[in-house]
């Protein structure tokens, strides 16, 4: 480490534990280049945006910085001051202030637009993840997570969702085109019939755009020419998508993992579903689909039993408007006659989110074999993986935990972000594991074994195997069964709101903590 990252106070990451460089390429595509497997929610969405992590070659040369805020810096800052709270004029002036304004020299340790490694398979394909961000996300805002994942042999997909989720979303019509914004829409938080229908409108927008990505992967890898017109408006060879061409493991059936926090973890079972249960032919006629693939689509293809599905700290409220509560009763792919149960789904919640009963009480039915019952369980196939790391926070999950470890220290109560966000990891990479996917191994480090040095040769499938143990193998890492009433009612002593969204439930069970301290 040299002297100048002692003294430079910007927020920084630490480097990945993988084997591999991470690459990254930004992805902006017009809309009418690619077949909809839905009807468009709204007309004015012209393209598809999304950021690509993928294990690289080592640079030849230094490559030019990829900065964690986007471009341009001043007008993301700008709208992160806003979705907490402050007005335009205000956020106008804090956005200058030099402790904010330190943001937009951190930097994200991948390689801008590197060549791609030649996978170690078999078929020469890439395992590939699709992660949907969660509300004041962005497609930068779970770089360190998408990172490591890619550091260990995963491509990783994370859209940049234009329904008003984010603080600032840029849609570009054109190469050299005034970018046109959507700024962050605040929504009630009160279950009525107007935030339903809002959130609705959201997710038909998320979804959209996450049937666009799968079409858009699939002529990736097939090499066919698609304009990106973030590349187009680079005077360097940026974001070439060419060198994609026969790398991504994306046409086999159920071969994409899902994955999303917070309201994206929201998305992904919204996803898997409407696409697992349409064409909706048994639905009343109260159901009122958000996604409507056919059956002959790409994505229906896709989306099988089989298909691996991590859920952090999934916000359960999207998920229970009227309109799909038929949807909602019915289990995931997973539970389907033939499929695996759920031994290819993860569900990781922070301490905060463990906190909200209510909240935990709908997880639990959501990943259960019946959502329909009162009661979760699983009697007929293998259980869900449900763990939360204790001394968390909602933050956690995403970067701003480690970029701001004194905030969720101080007024989260939270611990060692870094070890969160290594621990959900080795989660994720165990489950797609076990399914039979080649990643590379975890470290002695990471697995935390102080004896051991370095990775472990091999690549046997299952080799972190305590990370998934139920027994307290590791510590601070607490399994959660479907149908344990012990833990219900451990969450049930700091219970927050039923009507509340992800922020409410972080500050009000962080609050109570605080005040039984």
């Amino acid at each position: 480490m040299s002297l100048f990252s002692h003294l430079n106070p910007a927020p920084s990451f630490p480097p990945y534990t993988g084997p591999y460089k991470v690459g990254t390429t930004d992805v902006e595509i017009p809309a009418a280049e690619l077949p909809s497997p839905s009807p468009i929610p709204d007309p004015t969405l012209s393209t598809v945006s999304f950021r690509i992590f993928y294990p690289c070659e080592p640079p030849a040369k230094p490559a030019k910085p990829v900065y964690w805020l986007p471009d341009p810096q001043q007008e993301y800052l700008g709208a992160y001051v806003r979705f907490l709270g402050a007005s335009h004029r205000v956020s106008a002036f804090l956005r200058n202030l030099p402790f904010l304004r330190i943001l937009s020299y951190t930097t994200i340790p991948v390689i801008r637009n590197a060549s791609i490694l030649q996978a170690p398979t078999k078929t020469k394909r890439w395992p590939v993840m699709v992660f949907s961000h969660g509300l004041g996300g962005t497609k930068n805002a779970y770089s360190h997570l998408l990172g490591s994942l890619s550091s260990h042999g995963v491509v990783v997909i994370a859209p940049d969702h234009r329904d008003g989720s984010a603080p600032l979303s840029l849609i570009r019509a054109a190469p050299g085109s005034t970018p046109r914004p959507i700024e962050y829409k605040s929504i009630a938080h009160r279950q009525t019939p107007e935030v339903e229908k809002a959130r609705d409108d959201q997710l038909k927008i998320r979804l959209w755009e996450l049937g666009l990505i799968h079409e858009a992967l699939l002529k990736i890898d097939r090499g066919e020419p698609l304009m990106n017109i973030l590349a187009e408006k680079s005077s360097e060879t940026m974001g070439d998508l060419a060198m994609f061409s026969s790398s991504l493991d994306v046409h086999r059936p159920g071969s994409i993992s899902w994955s999303g926090h917070s309201f994206g973890a929201a998305t992904v079972v919204q996803l898997v579903k409407s696409v697992f249960y349409a064409p909706s032919k048994d639905a009343p006629s109260s159901y009122k689909p958000l996604f409507q693939p056919s059956s002959s689509s790409q994505i229906a293809h896709q989306i099988t039993p089989d298909s691996t599905v991590s859920l952090l700290d999934l916000w359960c409220m999207p998920l229970l408007s009227k309109s799909t509560r038929w949807l909602n009763a019915l289990p995931l792919p997973c539970y389907a006659p033939n499929g695996p149960g759920g031994t290819n789904v993860i569900a990781i919640l922070s301490d905060a989110f463990f906190k909200w009963g209510s909240n935990l009480n709908q997880l639990k039915r959501t990943i259960s074999e019946d959502p329909s019952l009162d009661e979760p369980m699983v009697k007929r196939h293998a259980a869900p993986y449900v763990f939360y790391p204790v001394s968390s926070a909602h933050l956690s999950q995403s970067d701003f935990g480690i970029l701001f470890p004194w905030l969720t220290r101080k007024a989260l109560k939270a611990e060692d972000p870094a070890r969160t966000l290594r621990l959900n990891t080795r989660a994720i990479l165990e489950v797609v594991r076990r399914k039979g996917v080649k990643v590379a191994d975890t470290s002695a480090i990471d697995m935390e074994e102080a004896a051991a040095d370095g990775f472990i040769a091999g690549g046997q499938i299952g080799q972190d195997q305590k990370i998934l143990r139920r027994d307290g193998s590791v510590a601070g890492w607490i399994a959660l069964e479907l149908g344990n009433h012990k833990h219900m009612e451990e969450a049930a002593n700091e219970q927050t709101s039923q009507t509340a969204d992800p922020m409410e439930a972080v500050v009000q069970a962080e609050v109570s903590k605080t005040m039984s301290n």
